[in-house]
């Protein structure tokens, strides 16, 4: 058993070295051929022994960042910074409210603290991007009676709502459509779910009120879409 071991081994080691030595042979004649078609060189003041020798006179060296392509694109891109909307103005349902930034947490809407303050949900949009900015306020208020939102089912397509961002300008947007919905089957998605351009949802109680779950039993929601550019704001 040891002298068929050994035999092995020395079988093993000829076949190992036969490959190395026809990979050798191959890698000689790849350099050879590949000697034979390249351009005459260019020599160069820096380069040393060991050193990679250039082919040929190139166009001056550049970074990949400054090159066309993907890279190019993705240096190009515009990033566009939050604006948070600090007042509403809604001339034609009596709205001028300053904003607090509430949020959507587990799924529910935080709700205004007040009856004359409008939350903005800031996790769901703001100024400058497309997308949701989505709004709240009451439609009354215990002990006050009417509130912030009180005419907001009265707006129609065209009225103007303009947001006052905290950079120092104002926003309009334009209405597209007032609706109501039942509060208990209300397409979330549909309402506060991100839009393609930029557009602010504002919504309210409405419909009848239930006394007994002390709850109304509809919402108006209001949408507008984003109608001209930031002008600063006159003091």
């Amino acid at each position: 058993m040891l002298y068929r071991s050994k035999t092995v081994v020395t079988r093993r080691s000829i076949l190992a070295g036969i490959a190395l030595l026809s990979a050798a042979a191959t890698q000689r004649r790849f350099i050879s051929r590949a000697q034979d078609d390249a351009p005459a060189t260019v020599a160069s003041p820096t380069a040393g022994i060991g050193s990679i020798q250039p082919t040929g006179v190139g166009d001056v060296p550049s970074t990949g960042a400054s090159r066309a392509g993907p890279a190019n694109m993705v240096q190009e891109r515009i990033i566009v910074e939050q604006i948070a909307p600090v007042g509403l103005s809604v001339e034609a349902a009596g709205i001028d409210a300053g904003i607090e930034a509430l949020r959507v947490v587990d799924g529910v809407m935080q709700d205004p603290t007040g009856p004359w303050v409008v939350a903005w949900y800031e996790n769901l949009g703001a100024i400058g991007r497309a997308g949701n900015i989505v709004m709240a306020g009451h439609i009354d208020y215990w002990n006050v009676g009417p509130a912030v939102f009180y005419n907001l089912s009265t707006l129609e397509p065209g009225d103007e709502v303009f947001l006052s961002g905290d950079d120092g300008k104002t926003y309009p947007f334009a209405v597209e459509w007032v609706r109501q919905y039942d509060s208990a089957s209300m397409p979330l998605e549909d309402v506060v779910g991100p839009t393609e351009g930029q557009s602010v949802t504002l919504i309210t109680c409405g419909g009848a009120f239930d006394y007994a779950s002390g709850l109304y039993l509809q919402r108006t929601v209001v949408r507008a879409n984003r109608s001209g550019p930031g002008e600063p704001i006159q003091v």
